[in-house]
């Protein structure tokens, strides 16, 4: 089956430094790929250059066999690929059902507002704000706060979701919160790529996992397999 996510040789400079090198790595429909590294290894390089923030790098990214070189991340976005961000980023002035219902209106075609709210309403449901459709960001929980970032991210009903450290500072309860709803977006077919610090949540649940170091991704393969490699217990755990 073709690959939801092709990159191959993947590069980002910044002036002299050298952010990303010769990435290489595909993500198949519905699958779920962890993807871990020390502070500084390229991850975050990585998701802007995908999701758009970064257009101009080396190397070719091909997202459902369309390249995306030269789209802005909206209509990376209209194509299928949502992606939450490590600070929740909700507009503060408007309801968070209002804040569910903006992808959806700016979608092409966009949604009339009946049926973005319909839609935003069982995305909310989904992710268990239904209650709080009529507060603002400002009265929400940290936890609260992250799940608003998926249930925005899932409202256009992406075939990728990047979730980029959804779960820190979080405690356990809320993490495994956050596990639940990730799986059950999964389940229904969407593909996930979980960048996250929290050891347990990624290995519990990616079928993949890929490591950076310095720009480089060293190793993927199985999680527990990769996890034990020398370069990984050296590079990522430090020991």
């Amino acid at each position: 089956m073709n690959a939801v996510l092709d990159v191959r040789g993947l590069g980002k400079t910044f002036g002299g430094f050298t952010a990303l090198n010769g990435i290489a790595l595909t993500v198949a429909p519905g699958e779920r790929l962890g993807l871990v590294g020390p502070n500084g290894s390229g991850k975050s390089t990585f998701v802007n250059c995908i999701a758009g923030d970064f257009p101009d790098h080396a190397g070719v990214v091909l997202f459902r066999n369309r390249p995306l070189a030269g789209l802005k991340p909206h209509e990376r976005a209209r194509l299928g690929l949502s992606r939450t961000f490590q600070l929740p980023r909700p507009f503060r002035s408007l309801t968070v059902l209002e804040n569910v219902t903006v992808p959806l209106r700016f979608s092409v075609p966009p949604l009339p507002v009946a049926d973005a709210r319909a839609r935003a309403r069982a995305c909310l449901e989904r992710v268990g704000l239904q209650d709080k459709a009529h507060s603002h960001p400002h009265s929400l929980t940290q936890v609260d706060l992250r799940k608003l970032e998926l249930a925005r991210a899932l409202a256009p009903e992406p075939a990728l979701l990047i979730a980029d450290e959804v779960m820190a500072g979080l405690s356990h309860s809320e993490v495994d919160q956050i596990l639940d709803l990730l799986f059950a977006l999964n389940g229904d077919g969407t593909a996930v790529i979980m960048i996250e610090h929290v050891m347990r949540a990624i290995t519990a649940f990616s079928q993949r996992l890929a490591v950076f170091v310095a720009g480089r991704k060293i190793v993927e393969g199985d999680p527990q397999t990769v996890l034990a490699t020398p370069e990984v217990e050296a590079a990522y755990l430090g020991t």
